[in-house]
């Protein structure tokens, strides 16, 4: 059968998932990995049987490969995606597509210009849980949506990451960290937004690291850590989100949709599964509604596998860069309108992408 072969650039921890979800797809063919350190692009290598080591150059020169898979940091993600694109490579990266709003319409701009795809995690809303809520709507069982809540708030990672710094810096925070999540769901639910009013802080200029061999170290903050923003959707809905670093606790939802026959409870966006809840007018209760066929355990990589079906048999790309610069422009709104005092006004858009066809799971082919 007819394969698309990857390379992965960027060996780091969520590498993983990535190369042991990818092994099971049959349209899939793993060449190469490689990474900086070419030591660990060996040790994954080895661990997921992955027939070549390359450095990073050779991998995105290499005519083998059609599909480059970008894992490298955020700071990197441009760079990686623009030498893929102009080396002839379609490019699925990680979140987000780029930390600047510029890099992201370029390499937008520059797959459209080669007749190449560039798609981006995240791609949990493949999951059996947010693809059941995508089904409640579409058979309208919440009647027409008119408003949503988004809640992502937390204490920050210093409390238990190893090595946070990087959670602070330009293009981290919990917006750039977890808003892709939250952003990819709601796009995917509600269609695109058409303008953000927002007000951001930082509300603690320095961290001070909690665990590991860095416990004690101070952080200097370059980013806002609480974000509070009202979303308009071309469809009319009006959504509150609020991502935040500075948060003890909260008995807060992930995500509800409210709809004029009755509200959606929707799971957490950046896992696969449920619980999906639903109470319609006239009841005094929630139900728990069954999930439909699907990923409920830790499928990253989805997204490459029915990326890969389009570039070989033209079937819809959901996780596609349009969304994922809908979402990256749309994070970047939340700091523009605060610091203008108005609201920013989308230039990008994106649509919802069609459900996942139930039989598309792993070890099967997408033909």
């Amino acid at each position: 059968m007819k394969r698309v072969r990857v390379g992965v650039v960027g060996c780091g921890n969520i590498s993983d998932i990535y190369l042991e979800n990818c092994a099971k797809f049959d349209h899939l063919e793993m060449v190469t990995c490689a990474d900086l350190n070419m030591e660990l692009a060996k040790e994954k290598a080895d661990k997921y049987n992955i027939p070549n080591v390359f450095s990073v150059e050779k991998l995105l020169s290499d005519s083998r490969i059609d599909l480059v898979v970008n894992l490298t940091p955020p700071s990197v993600h441009a760079e990686v995606c623009l030498c893929a694109l102009n080396s002839g490579k379609h490019v699925y990266t990680e979140k987000p597509l780029a930390v600047l709003l510029e890099d992201g319409k370029r390499i937008v701009d520059t797959a459209r210009e080669k007749g190449l795809l560039v798609g981006a995690a995240p791609d949990t809303f493949l999951g059996a849980g947010i693809q059941t809520c995508q089904w409640l709507l579409q058979n309208g069982e919440i009647g027409e949506p008119v408003a949503a809540t988004a809640f992502m708030m937390k204490a920050g990672p210093e409390q238990w990451h190893p090595n946070p710094e990087f959670f602070y810096q330009v293009g981290g925070g919990p917006l750039f960290d977890m808003g892709p999540y939250y952003l990819t769901v709601l796009t995917q639910l509600l269609g695109p937004i058409k303008r953000v009013a927002a007000s951001v802080n930082t509300s603690f200029n320095e961290r001070i690291i909690q665990v590991g061999e860095k416990k004690g170290k101070k952080i200097n903050v370059k980013t806002p850590t609480h974000l509070a923003g009202t979303l308009d959707f071309e469809n009319g809905a009006i959504a509150t989100m609020i991502t935040s670093f500075d948060v003890v606790a909260t008995r807060l939802p992930f995500i509800e949709v409210y709809g004029t026959e009755g509200t959606l409870g929707v799971p957490d966006p950046n896992r696969f599964e449920g619980p999906v809840w639903l109470r319609k007018k006239g009841e005094e209760n929630w139900s728990e509604i069954p999930l439909i066929s699907g990923s409920v355990e830790n499928s990253r990589g989805i997204g490459v596998a029915d990326m890969a079906s389009s570039i070989l048999y033209g079937t819809p790309f959901r996780a596609n860069g349009e969304r994922a610069f809908h979402v990256l422009e749309a994070m970047h709104a939340f700091q523009k309108s605060s610091l203008s005092n108005k609201h920013y006004q989308l230039q990008s858009t994106c649509q919802p992408s069609p459900l996942l066809s139930n039989n598309l799971n792993f070890g099967l082919s997408f033909a």
